[in-house]
């Protein structure tokens, strides 16, 4: 079986990846804080002693805002940090598979759709240091594979880390009246999470390079989230806006590796089909978050703190 170090193991995808792909492959992880903390060599020698078959690198600092307000947070932790494990996969003899993101396309001319060879020069500096990380990257490991992801959704079970993301954002909306605002010139593809971690199994076959990576989408965003609303049975406030921005992507390469999506209409027909409901809430929960040392052995865990949480309520189907 493959050992596969999962870096953010204890994140979004990451968490879904050790839950998802137990079994298939083994996984390991990096001691809970080490990511944040650690310097190259620290970081080098941990990846040497775990001496996996790849590293899927998962962490990254993807809040867009916060990267535009925080740089030099952004560059370690989006150029520096995959680049000191490009460095352990060459000395250790593992494959390299990490996120990019869509980020990168932000600011070109044009509908899209987008693909790996059209010139870039992102717009924001997340999406600037994704570019740079995966020059960096290439130079150095160039069998490494980089992912250039959409985003990313799930709904909040399985005692998984949730975020922020489109069906959890619409339903916020829908039980507190708050409008959102959604451009019709805006496109993108979203993707179910489950589907990209599925995923990733055929990406660590993948030839080094770039890739996009995820859902397919052919209408705007304001039509995309009517439609999301409509699987989900909700009708919060949505609004128009005119603003125009692409990062919609031709994922034709991905495909001829053997990567398979729905379109971002049918991923989220499937999410809500995975988890068996016909009727469905979220109940948001304050928390405050300590552990034993008992609990901390255990792995990557959330920092200790205050925490507001998800949790998915329903009937099941019969």
């Amino acid at each position: 079986m493959k050992r596969v170090l999962v870096t953010g193991a204890g994140g979004f995808v990451g968490a879904r990846v050790m839950q998802q792909l137990s079994g298939r492959l083994e996984l390991l992880a990096l001691p809970r804080g080490l990511m944040a903390r650690a310097g190259r060599e620290e970081l080098q020698t941990a990846v040497q002693q775990l001496h996996p078959d790849a590293i899927l690198h998962t962490a990254a600092l993807s809040d867009t805002g916060y990267c535009e307000a925080h740089p030099e947070e952004s560059y370690r932790a989006n150029v520096e940090v995959p680049l000191w494990l490009a460095e352990a996969a060459r000395n250790t003899g593992a494959r390299l598979v990490a996120f990019s993101s869509d980020q990168v396309y932000a600011g070109l001319p044009g509908d899209g759709s987008f693909d790996e060879n059209v010139p870039l020069s992102p717009a924001n500096v997340y999406g600037r240091h994704k570019r740079e990380a995966e020059l960096r990257v290439l130079d150095r490991l160039p069998d490494a594979v980089l992912l250039r992801a959409t985003w990313l959704y799930d709904l909040p079970g399985y005692g998984l880390p949730i975020r922020g993301n489109l069906p959890l954002n619409l339903w916020r909306a829908a039980r507190t009246g708050q409008a959102m605002r959604f451009s019709c010139r805006d496109y993108r593809g979203v993707t179910y999470v489950r589907q990209a971690v599925e995923n990733l199994l055929p990406a660590l076959e993948l030839p080094g390079g770039v890739y996009n990576f995820g859902s397919e989408n052919d209408t705007d965003m304001y039509t995309t989230a009517r439609q999301f609303c409509t699987v989900l049975g909700i009708d919060p406030p949505l609004e128009q806006a005119d603003w125009s921005r692409s990062l919609r992507m031709d994922t034709r390469k991905a495909q001829a590796g053997g990567l398979a999506f729905d379109t971002t209409r049918e991923g989220i027909r499937r999410c809500v089909a995975d988890y068996g409901l016909t009727q469905w809430t979220v109940q948001a929960v304050d928390l405050s978050w300590t552990y034993t040392e008992a609990e901390q052995a255990k792995g990557p865990q959330l920092d200790e703190g205050e925490y507001q949480r998800y949790f998915l309520l329903g009937k099941a189907a019969d």
